[in-house]
This record gives C-alpha cells, structure tokens and sequence, in this order.
C-alpha cells in the first residue's frame, strides 16, 4: 500500500451554493478518508475547486442579468466559506478560472494533439442567427417527442427524464432569442474513446472486479459493452478555456475535457506553495490516485478522464472511484432550481457550533451503494439520542467524576485491564472499514465504543463504590478516562471540532492512528485534566419544526404558477363571502385630492347610486384617462374618511409586474351598472 494519497473531490458548480446531497455524497466522506490517511502518517494531498465553466453557469448568469465571472465570483466564495465552515480540511481548494488552470489544461491538450490522438469532425449544429452563437444542447428547447412536454431541454426532458439530443426535439427553439436556429456547419476536436475500450476492459473490467464499489463497477460495465464512440473534446461557446491552436477562435475546451484537469493544476499551485513536486503525486506509480464523486460522474472519471490520461501517456490511473448514490430530502429528490435543499452556508449561520451534528448526521446516513433519505426528525434524534444520550454522556459522566471523587486528576488503575482492549479493538476496525470506503460501519465502530464505555461505567457504578472499595472505584475511572480519550482520538476524521473540545478537555494531544492500535494506555496515572463541558446539547422540537416549516413554505412555494404572487390570505367561509357585494360601475368624474400625491376623488355610477370613492391610484393613471371606464368595486365596504372625503366603496386593482396599478374590469364593455358579480 502506498505511503502517497492523492485525494480529490468532485469539482462543485460555481452556479449555486452547496448542499446536504453535495456534502454526504463526497465532501465529508472524503474529508473522512483524507483525515484517516494524515493521522496514518500518509503524504496526503487533498485537492479540490470550483468548476467555473460550462452551460449552468452562462445560464444562470442571463438569468440574473451578469456576466458569468460575476456569477462564479459570488459562489466561488460561498462554497469555499462553506467547506471550511464544516471542517473540510482540503490542501488546496482553487478554482478554473485560475491563470495556472488556462495553462495546465490547455498544454495538457496540447499534447495529445501533438500526438495525433484527436479526431478533426465538421457536424452540423444549431446556431442562433440573432445571437450570432453556435447554441450548447441546454439552450435549445422544444416539444419532447416521448411525453410532449412543451419545454424540454436539447439534452433532457426534465419531466419524463428521457436522454435526448437537440435534432429530437420537435419545435426547436434558441432560449437566446426565442427564435427557430439553423444547422450551420462547424468543426470540433473529438477523443475516440472506442480506441480505448481494450485498455479499460483490462483495467477496470479485470483489473478492479474485486476491489470497486459495485455501483461504480456496474455502471462502466454497462457503458463499455454498449461500445464507446469518439467524443467531441471542444466547443462553440464563448465562456471556457480557449482550444490552444490557430484558426480555433470562438471555441472552447468542453467542460469535461478541462474541470478534471483541475485536479492537476490544482495540485500543481498546492505543490508551488509547499516546496513539493506535483508530479510525485501524479506520475509515480508509488503514489494513490482516489476520486471522490457522485454517480452522475461516474463516466467521466472512470472511463473519459482515465482515457485522456492514458492518450497523455505521463499520468497513473486511479487506485479507486468510490463513487456514492443520491440523498433525497424528506423523502424527495433535492433539487436547486426548486430549492429543495439544505443549504450547508445556512445551516452554519442557523445551528452555530453545530457542524459536527451535519457530519455526523451525513456520514450515518451516506448514500453508499443506493439513494437514502434525510429528514430533519431523524437528524433530531441521531443528535439527542445518540451523539447527546450516548457519546456526550460517557464523556461528561467520566469528566465530571474524576473532578468529583480525584481533583481532576486520573487515579490509578491496571493498564493490563481487559477493558481497555476494546480501544485497539475499535481503532482497527475503524481502520479497516475506512480503508474500504465503508464510512456508515466506521461510525458505528465508534459509536460502538461509546456505548460499550457507558455500559462499562454502568456496570462498575464508581460513584457507589467510592465508598467501599475506592481501588475499584479508581479502576473504572482509569478504565473510562482511556476511553474517553480513546474516543477523542478516533472521532476526529468523522467529527473535527468535537476531537478538539475532547482533547482540550482531557488536556490531551493528537497521536498517530497506529498508537491507538496498539498502545491501551493514552493519558497517564497522574495526569491533569480540565474541567467538564457539554460536547453537544439537545436539539428541541421547536427548532426541528421551524426547519420542517421552512421546507413546506417552499413547497408552497414550488405550486405556484407566478414566483411574485404573495400567499393565500387566511380561508374564508362561503357564508363571509357571500356577504361581499361586488358590482360593475362607471366612472362618472375624477380629480386629484388637494395635498395628496396619491389619491383621486371620483363619482361613480353603481347602478344603485352615485357615490363618492376615494382611492390611490393617481401614480398610475391621470384623471382624464380614467372618465368613463367601466369598473369593478366593494359596494357595501364600510365609509371612511381619507383626507376629510367620505369614501363609499373600494375598487378592485391588481399591480403588474413594473410595479403600475391596472382596474379589474368585464371582458364586455357594454355591461349595466349594478350588476352583480359572484
């Protein structure tokens, strides 16, 4: 096994913030895994950024109105803030749109076009006349042939699911201008990917059969025994790497082509930092290659990275992918366009010092071979049940009984008590479901000690036998101050902040994972600890509804069919409504009010009378515009005075979207006055 770890983790979108889905299925695991293999004593590299090109992000940037560096400006920080925020301990977390990325990525496909490993194809492809762009699958929309959805992307109905290609839609339209494209000729650089079906056939297929998740393992398998063909490797956009070679203006590297390249350039700036060399961890077969991702990047690391890596010729495969599944929330897919998400930046500001509870929260619930589900109910009761009821109150019982009955100091105990076994015990089982990428069984190992530590407290009940027998008093509390700090050293991969509390608490320091392994004995007869705190504290139900609430009221929000219209008033009955007099009427006269912006006074005919209403809405229209034009209004309001004028009535308005009032008023213009509406 080798002493070199090169962790990376996929790259996040810099379109949006990220979420829970984002941290359980490769963040935190493989901060999990980077932590273990440090405290292994491993060269570990940890390497990540933001991905800041590709279609989400110009999508969102017309969609706000800015340029698409703006938009990778703002959530480029928002995540990185976010990760450091959880104790996601990367080496190095950049960026794209770095000057060392251009350039490593760029001369990366350099190479391989010098080495006659592209294809040169001219196809046709929708362009926008109006726009003057070559237009990306997600700006074309059309009619999905499959479920007739009316607005289906070039790649995929979002209603169905069905993968598409924009010549499939019916009805095609540029999201640009709106207007129908053309098919206009145009060239692009494709990698075949068929000419390394061989090579990862006997690398993966035979090669990793033992040894890879099998979600990962199926997923390549099935994608090489459907064939591979040549991929285009550029494209015709504007935002991205430029294609390194003459004649190549208005194209850029597919997204896919330079975002895992990152990974290299990325290590590449941590490297310059750190006086090391960077292609240690990339082109020594001494040095392991993992990738943390999510299904829906399986491809692309396993079969088109690994591809342009062996086309390269300088570049070692990866040791392992392992990949994880999905995390629903409250039993529905997260999704960012509708705001079904936890927000890992909110979730810091509105559980302050709570990061460890996510972590530990995520991890237990981590979709590893298939999509599992978060909820906030179960988020309340792994904390108050387990990191609370067991984990907190071992080491609160064994803190706060060696200050009672010892000064603060560890009384003297057997270090050759069978107990302490169970610590060795734990610390290699830890180790090896880690070394597997199995992080739910890790946690429970741990969680394991936990309890076996106030099962021992427990059974030994040293606060009654301090009086009797105060050797075995001493015994139980030797025994349970080697847990606690046992347990201080080992969550530290799972639970960061937590481990540091512990070890101040038991004015301990860190030790290599191995001395855990072996050593029974971690903090002395004699030593000193400090005084007791609350690890965690419970979660009440107040605040898991409030979150439970701020969930429906986007669900609510999701069901309308206009994103500014205000929520429904508070129900009313049939017979409250029914009390409403509404009536078309006529405006007869109309002035503005002395000393009053706003208001006009007009004469209304209701076919019941005329009458005198007062209402606000002189920003919006002159006096003269409004005689004569037939209204809707409350009839049996009750009068009241505005500005001394007696007001008899409201009428009925809505505001349009620049902010101007309009009158509800009858499609037929020829209605009487005094017509009731209902």
């Amino acid at each position: 096994m080798s002493n070199r770890k090169m962790i990376t983790a996929a790259l996040p979108y810099a379109n949006g913030p990220v979420h829970i889905g984002h941290l359980a299925g490769v963040y935190i695991p493989a901060d999990v895994y980077a932590r273990f293999q440090r405290r292994l004593g491993k060269d570990v590299a940890f390497i990540c950024g933001s991905d800041e090109h590709g279609i989400p992000i110009t999508i969102r940037a017309k969609k706000e109105g800015v340029t698409p560096q703006d938009i990778v400006d703002k959530y480029h920080e928002i995540i990185k803030k976010s990760f450091s925020d959880l104790g996601i301990s990367f080496d190095e977390y950049s960026r794209t749109t770095s000057k060392k990325h251009y350039e490593t990525s760029q001369d990366f496909f350099k190479v391989l076009y010098e080495k006659g490993k592209f294809t040169e194809e001219v196809s046709e492809q929708y362009f926008d006349e109006q726009a003057g762009e070559f237009l990306a699958d997600r700006y074309i929309v059309g009619t999905c042939p499959n479920c007739g959805n009316e607005n289906a992307y070039g790649d995929q109905c979002e209603k169905c699911g069905s993968t598409l290609s924009p010549s499939e839609l019916i009805n095609p339209k540029s999201m640009l201008s709106g207007n129908v494209p053309i098919l206009k000729d145009t060239k692009n650089w494709y990698l075949p990917l068929n000419e390394y079906e061989d090579f990862l056939n006997e690398w993966i297929i035979e090669g990793h059969k033992d040894d890879w998740k099998p979600n990962v393992y199926g997923q390549v398998k099935s994608w090489l025994n459907d064939g591979l063909k040549p991929r285009a490797m550029t494209r015709d956009l504007n935002w991205g790497v430029p294609v390194p070679l003459p004649n190549a203006e208005g194209k850029v590297l597919y997204v896919w082509f330079d975002a895992p390249i990152g990974y290299i350039s990325f290590t590449q700036e941590w490297a310059e930092k750190n006086g090391k060399d960077w292609k240690d961890y990339w082109q020594s077969e001494s040095s392991d290659l993992v990738h943390f991702i999510g299904k829906d990047n399986i491809v692309f690391h396993c079969i088109i990275f690994p591809a342009m890596m062996k086309a390269h010729g300088d570049y070692i495969m990866p040791k392992n992918v392992p990949a994880f599944e999905f995390l629903n929330l409250e039993n529905d897919k997260i999704s960012t366009s509708r705001n079904w998400a936890v927000w890992a930046h909110e979730y810091v500001e509105e559980f302050p010092g709570q990061q460890d509870v996510l972590r530990y929260a995520l991890l237990s619930s981590a979709p590893e071979t298939k999509d599992n589900n978060f909820t906030w109910k179960d988020f309340q009761t792994k904390n108050n049940s387990e990191l609370v009821g067991i984990f907190g109150n071992f080491i609160n019982r064994v803190a706060v009984l060696i200050h009672k009955y010892y000064d603060g100091v560890v009384p003297q105990g057997d270090i050759n008590s069978p107990e302490l076994e169970e610590i060795n015990k734990a610390a290699k089982e830890i180790s090896g479901f880690l070394e597997n990428y199995e992080f739910r069984n890790a946690l429970t190992a741990l969680m394991n000690l936990a309890r076996f530590g106030n099962q021992y407290l427990q059974a030994e009940e040293p606060w009654k036998t301090i009086k009797d027998s105060p050797e075995k008093a001493a015994q139980s509390l030797f025994v349970g101050a080697q847990l606690a700090v046992a347990l201080a050293q080992l969550c530290e991969p799972f639970m960061p902040f937590s481990s540091e509390k512990l070890l101040t608490m038991f004015n301990a320091a860190q030790v290599n994972w191995s001395d855990v392994e072996t050593q029974s004995v971690l903090i002395e007869t004699g030593h000193k600890i400090n005084e007791a705190s609350l690890l965690f504290s419970k979660i009440e139900d107040s605040v898991i509804e409030a979150q439970i609430e701020k969930l429906e009221q986007t669900k609510q929000n999701n069901k309308k069919t206009n994103p500014n219209a205000n929520p429904m008033k508070e129900e009313i009955s049939f017979d409250d409504f029914a009390k409403i007099d509404l009536r078309t009427a006529t405006i007869l006269e109309a002035e503005k009010v002395e000393k009053a912006d706003k208001l006009l006074k007009f004469k209304v005919d209701t076919g019941v009378d005329i009458r005198t209403v007062v209402s606000g809405v002189a920003e919006s229209f002159t006096p003269e515009e409004l005689i004569g034009k037939q209204v809707m209004i409350l009839l049996n309001l009750a009068p009241r005075k505005i500005r001394g004028i007696e007001s008899q009535g409201m009428f009925l308005l809505t505001t349009k979207p620049d902010g101007k009032l309009s009158f509800v008023t009858p499609d037929d213009s020829n209605v009487e006055n005094g017509i009731e509406i209902g």
